[in-house]
């Protein structure tokens, strides 16, 4: 992971990130990885870079919001009354803690999270 100093500055789009395959248990197709860039967690909430490669992959989430930089993919939810989402650049989602979601990425997407 990746902190940025006080006063510290990135470009998250060029931002290189080391990107490690998901548990097998959370994969539903394909052989997506994920990559974190904890930016700032001096509070008591956490702001990152997050991504991941194009797969479908199962995910319990946290309490969030994002922004999507880059890329594009579905969010289905396991709950019947929440509607799939669309997401690509420009897009902001957020989740509540303990949403069973499955991602399908179609394209590398990066996020700018905050928790």
């Amino acid at each position: 992971m990746t902190a940025l100093p006080a006063a510290g500055t990135a470009v998250v789009a060029d931002l290189a990130l080391a990107h490690e395959p998901l548990p097998v248990s959370e994969v539903v197709d394909g052989s997506p990885a994920t990559a974190v860039a904890v930016l700032d967690d001096t509070g008591d909430r956490e702001i990152g870079i997050w991504e991941m490669t194009p797969g479908t992959a199962r995910d319990t989430e946290a309490d969030e919001l994002f922004v999507v930089l880059s890329g594009r993919a579905t969010i289905a939810f396991e709950d019947p009354s929440l509607v799939d989402l669309e997401v690509g650049p420009g897009s902001v989602v957020r989740l509540a803690e303990g949403m069973r979601t499955v991602w399908t990425v179609t394209e590398t997407l990066r996020k700018v999270y905050i928790v």
